[in-house]
């Protein structure tokens, strides 16, 4: 039987863009999501998305062994201008990018302005209490800890 193509060479069962054995089919669809606003974006020269529409950040997330972290590119976004909730195992971080007025007739808007929202679901349990974000260079860096249930044990083997 055929393996059905995904993007980047990988197949339903092994995407290249995911680690084996942790598919997310909704995540292609997010990628999708992501890449149409982008060319909507630049075919309609800042103007996209519609009104009252939130934008939405380029973002990783990553796991390591005790943790799960975000990074978001708000370039020019100030700190007080930034909101970091996290509900049940949903990271939500929202804000609004600030375009200080100019003089004259724009001709072409190429820099965000407006609200932005990036929310992700996290694939565990999170200790909500020792979450920590830092911002540096444009980049807001979350990090969320594990729960001790969610964190990986190694497990002592006795016997033969």
């Amino acid at each position: 039987m055929a393996r059905l193509p995904t993007r980047r060479g990988g197949t339903v069962d092994r995407p290249a863009s995911q680690a084996a054995g942790r598919w997310d089919p909704l995540g292609e669809f997010e990628d999708l999501y992501q890449r149409m606003g982008q060319l909507m974006d630049s075919a309609f020269d800042g103007w996209w998305p519609p009104l009252g529409r939130a934008q939405s950040p380029a973002a990783d997330l990553t796991e390591t062994g005790d943790a799960y972290v975000a990074e978001v590119e708000l370039p020019g976004v100030r700190k007080d201008d930034i909101s970091v909730e996290l509900a049940g195992r949903e990271l939500r971080v929202a804000g609004d990018y600030s375009r200080e007025a100019a003089d004259g007739r724009a001709l072409r808007r190429a820099r965000r302005s407006g609200h932005f929202e990036y929310q992700v679901t996290l694939p565990g349990q999170a200790d909500a209490d020792k979450i920590t974000a830092s911002l540096a260079d444009g980049v807001l860096t979350v990090t969320v800890p594990k729960t001790e249930t969610e964190k990986p044990r190694q497990i002592q083997i006795t016997g033969g």
